[in-house]
């Protein structure tokens, strides 16, 4: 086997991969020099500055597996590397430590003024008075987001004597007990917190999550520390709080733009910058390159990875019957994770019809999968599943039974949450994934290439509210793709839009507002 990498790993994983392969390490080729360097091998092994494209997979006529030596695969066309049958696998939690402690020590030197002492110790001063500080022991540290690195900051902030808040909406109440941690909403969060760090995914919907008006509820006196994306911090906003002296400082390690070049973060005396240095110990960076070759070992022996981030590996014996209905599991859970208010108690999957008379643990980890895709970066497979439950602390029930008609398989995700209920039903028809049934709502929503923008809208069954909708989004320049309606009850019925486009905060609450609409929930269905 030949394994060809192309940035510096540490030795570690290198030696792991020479035990057993041919390895070529060639840094700093041209992206035509990929294409012919990959030609021969059956591994790829990458950090982040290789852009793996559909024209350098496509040139690796024997590969078989690329490896990512660190957590994201943004360089990596993992679709293009799916239809040629790679596997795709990376490190998913080896710097959970390194980002973790680097948190607690960027919420320190913003708590004691470290980098600002040094300097002015640097420059011959003795102004002790100017560098007044607080403790940490009693104070409230308050987490955004409680995946692997947020719980690990947990751990630490609580052996330092803090109270610690949570705000993860899927999040189970057990977990965060374990965790030490009361869980919250966001708005008490930043209103009770001292210390506020940022833990969570980037999402459309979390960009800005910390804008001006969250600032604005922040204690007088408190610290904000973002180690995890840049754009998760309206950094504007936050230079103007910063400036108008409501808050007492602020840690990054990452920005919106990097490097920032000549932001007024990076030169305000109250705010700590380093350059995204979450990952940048020794240890972390030889986790990630052991992690990642053990991974690439596994499948270059014809094993399932436990890191894979393309599609879940399935057994031959039933991919016939269950792989056609991988994206309708991964499409019902993915949509119930988006209309579920509240924090996640207990998921159950059903899987009923022919579907449930072979192995089910494929459909299960392609639910669990949508689940996790509109909150997390995480990938799920096969081997994985078990494991990133457990990690989460979820309720997973999973059950098999006959057919129901008027189908022939049928495939069913229950979310029972803080909230309430949410119940997706999905079937296959023509080849593609359906959506059936939407809490008790009979529907028909097929998510097609380009347009996977669904907007949901519970209203009352009278006349005119179609037509009022209509007319709405045509005024908002908005095209319907298609449109299905339905009825649970006296009274009550549904609307599901697929649109051209996702409609913003302003324009969802137009159409809220429509007299006659419940509720207003959008989504987005990957195809």
């Amino acid at each position: 086997m030949k394994v060809l990498v192309t940035e510096p790993v540490a030795r570690e994983g290198l030696e792991m991969l020479k035990a057993h392969a041919d390895v070529e390490v060639r840094t700093g080729l041209s992206p035509h020099e990929l294409e012919e360097a990959v030609r021969t091998a059956d591994g790829l092994l990458v950090r982040s500055e290789t852009r793996v494209t559909r024209g350098v997979i496509e040139a690796g006529a024997h590969l078989r597996v690329i490896g990512r030596a660190g957590v994201g695969v943004d360089n990596i066309d993992v679709p293009a590397a799916t239809s040629r049958g790679i596997v795709v696998v990376n490190a998913r939690s080896g710097n959970t430590v390194s980002a973790a402690e680097l948190t607690v020590a960027l919420l320190l030197a913003s708590a004691r003024h470290v980098p600002a002492a040094d300097a002015s110790v640097r420059r011959g001063e003795w102004t002790r008075g100017a560098f007044m500080g607080v403790e940490l022991r009693g104070k409230v540290a308050g987490i955004v987001g409680l995946g692997q690195i947020g719980s690990a900051v947990a751990r630490r902030l609580r052996a330092l004597e803090m109270t610690v808040l949570g705000c993860d909406p899927f999040v189970p109440d057990e977990r965060a007990r374990m965790l030490g941690v009361e869980l919250t909403e966001l708005k008490a969060l930043l209103e009770r917190a001292d210390f506020v760090t940022l833990h969570t995914t980037l999402t459309p919907e979390t960009k800005h999550l910390i804008g001006r008006d969250e600032l604005a509820l922040m204690k007088s006196g408190a610290r904000l520390i973002n180690t995890a994306r840049g754009d998760l911090v309206d950094e504007v906003a936050l230079a103007s709080a910063l400036d108008s002296g409501s808050l007492a400082g602020a840690a990054l390690d990452v920005f919106q733009k990097e490097p920032p070049g000549e932001s007024p973060l990076t030169r305000h005396p109250k705010v700590v910058v380093t350059p995204h240095l979450g990952a940048s110990t020794t240890e972390a960076q030889e986790r990630v390159a052991v992690d990642v070759a053990r991974e690439m070992l596994l499948v270059l022996d014809g094993h399932p990875a436990t890191s894979a981030v393309n599609a879940p590996f399935v057994d031959p014996d039933a991919i016939q019957v269950v792989g056609p209905y991988l994206a309708v599991a991964e499409a019902c859970g993915r949509l119930a994770t988006q209309l579920a208010p509240g924090r996640f108690r207990t998921v159950e999957l059903s899987f009923d019809g022919e579907i449930g008379n072979h192995e089910v643990e494929p459909l299960k980890a392609a639910a669990v999968a949508g689940l996790l895709a509109p909150i997390s970066e995480e990938r799920v497979n096969l081997v994985s599943v078990n494991h990133v439950i457990a990690e989460r602390g979820w309720n997973v029930v999973v059950r098999t039974g006959a057919a129901v008609l008027p189908y022939t398989n049928l495939v069913s995700v229950r979310l029972r949450t803080s909230a309430g209920d949410v119940a997706i039903l999905g079937t296959l028809a023509h080849g593609r994934a359906h959506v059936v049934e939407l809490n008790g709502f009979r529907v028909d929503v097929a998510p097609e290439q380009g347009h996977d923008h669904l907007l949901i809208l519970e209203n009352e069954d009278r006349p005119g509210r179609v037509g009022a909708i209509g007319t709405a989004l045509g005024e908002m320049e908005v095209n319907i793709a298609s449109m299905d309606v339905g009825r649970r009850g006296p009274g009550e019925a549904i609307m599901v839009l697929t649109l051209s486009r996702a409609l913003s905060a302003v324009e969802l609450q137009r159409i809220g507002s429509t007299p006659g609409i419940a509720r207003v929930v959008q989504a987005r269905l990957s195809v």
